[in-house]
């Protein structure tokens, strides 16, 4: 008992010894913060070494895709042009030299990929217990590489606004055929074979209307007090023909004069209200006041075509994005091909196929589209002509991502003074509506403030085109 009795005492008064105490337990907090910090430390170095490791990883791929794809090597060269790509970019990050380690490349003939596994042994800055000085970060990428076509139509606006303005000191349409000619030149620099095109361009300047060219026959003239659709053809010929005061066309309506939002060819065979048969040719509305100077070019690889068509463009008129839409929609569809192949103006728009074309559509505008001389059917007839416009294009826009076109839509100095608060984001909504949904990797709608912000924003959608051909 007194034993017990002298434990008790003993362990008393231990616990009153509050110096001992404290030390004890600062010097284990201060451990567990250590080793804390250290893990901490560990983690953000390999994240960051993987991160780093992976961004070259892909860069190497895509680039030696995109080489096989180009023709500028062979298959055989392609162990080597990665392992070129990994060694130049062996510091990336906090990597150091010579730290990334090719550990297997494979090349797929059948599904046309290449794929990249590769490693990197990060020295950790906090040595830990089993982990060891090193850890092993991996990457691993796959990308295409094909003979893919691409068929590329830009939707430009040169209306008025766009006009240079020396108080402003500003020169939108100078900013445009600056960013739109270097975009021509990317894109076309991608053809090796000038006989066998890899990539073509096709230009659609509008306004309050388009101006078709050479595709003039492909419009029907509208009078005041007259049908509007064209007359059938079995017609007499002094009723077909109608002067047309220039080769202007705004939207194609159907049998009833309601907007058509559809991809047919000109050819195409319809019924009007009386059962007869006329081909479905596009309108040119009688209150039409202003055709554009610059004509559209349909799909070529000729660059010193669509960069004399860029020279040409003048600013004028008002904003009809619904018309510039449904345009870029027929210099892409397949349904064209025969009105363009018979016009001499190129070989046409190629089938829909997506494992064999990429059609694409850029859309870009510096305000509120504001000019319609269509509704779409079902729509309220209270609609005002901006409403209609911007239904009409985000109803052509819908059509053409249904038919497998990547939409990227451009705003150009959409914050300009002149355009109201609502009338900003009317316009900032039309276009992120037409645009092909965002993804984690790939941006479809684009605003730019400056000439500069707008060539960036090309150059953007052009590497972001190569991507939708090449990366898986």
């Amino acid at each position: 008992m007194r034993q017990l009795k002298g434990l008790v005492r003993g362990v008393d008064g231990f616990a009153r010894d509050r110096g001992g105490n404290f030390a004890v337990l600062f010097g284990a907090a201060a451990s567990v913060l250590a080793l804390g910090v250290g893990f901490a430390v560990n983690i953000s170095q390999v994240y960051n070494a993987r991160s780093s490791l992976q961004s070259v990883v892909d860069a190497a791929v895509t680039s030696t895709a995109r080489d096989l794809t180009l023709g500028v090597i062979k298959e055989a060269d392609a162990n080597a042009s990665v392992q070129a790509f990994l060694d130049a970019n062996s510091t990336a990050g906090i990597l150091q030299a010579n730290q990334i380690v090719l550990d297997k490349l494979t090349i797929d003939r059948t599904a046309k990929t290449v794929q990249v596994n590769a490693h990197a042994d990060v020295g950790l800055y906090f040595p830990l217990f089993s982990v060891g000085g090193m850890q092993r970060v991996g990457a691993s990428t796959t990308a295409l590489y094909s003979d893919k076509k691409i068929e590329v139509a830009m939707m430009l606006d040169i209306t008025g606004s766009m006009a240079a303005n020396k108080r402003a000191k500003t020169n939108k349409i100078g900013d445009l055929q600056a960013a739109a000619s270097q975009t021509v030149k990317d894109l076309l620099g991608q053809n090796r074979d000038p006989s066998e095109p890899r990539v073509r361009v096709a230009i659609v300047p509008y306004a309050e209307a388009v101006n078709t060219g050479g595709l003039g026959d492909t419009v029907f003239v509208e009078r005041s007090a007259g049908p509007k659709v064209p007359p059938p053809i079995d017609a007499p010929l002094s009723v077909s023909v109608t002067t047309a005061p220039d080769k202007c066309a705004t939207e194609r309506k159907d049998k009833d004069g309601y907007a058509d939002y559809s991809s047919d060819g000109p050819y195409t065979l319809r019924q009007d209200n009386n059962g007869r048969t006329y081909q479905a040719k596009v309108n040119r509305d009688y209150r039409m006041k202003v055709c554009p100077s610059a004509a559209l070019v349909p799909l070529t690889a000729d660059q010193n075509k669509l960069l004399t068509a860029i020279d040409h463009f003048q600013a004028a008129g008002v904003t009809a994005g619904g018309i510039a839409a449904q345009w870029g929609y027929y210099m892409l569809s397949p349904s064209w091909r025969s009105a363009i192949t018979d016009a001499r103006l190129g070989a046409g728009p190629a089938n829909f196929d997506p494992k064999k074309v990429a059609k694409i559509a850029i859309l870009m505008t510096d305000g509120q589209f504001n000019t319609a001389f269509a509704r779409g059917r079902g729509t309220s007839a209270a609609q005002d002509e901006g409403q209609r416009s911007r239904a009409n294009a985000e109803a052509v826009c819908e059509n053409m991502k249904h038919d497998g076109i990547e939409v990227f839509t451009i705003g150009f100095d959409l914050n300009d003074p002149s355009m109201t608060t609502t009338e900003r984001d009317q316009a900032r909504s039309v276009l992120k509506d037409c645009a092909t949904d965002e993804t984690s990797s790939l941006k479809h709608f684009y605003e730019a403030a400056t000439g500069a912000e707008l060539s960036d924003a090309f150059d953007q959608i052009t590497r972001n085109i190569e991507k939708l051909t090449i990366n898986r």
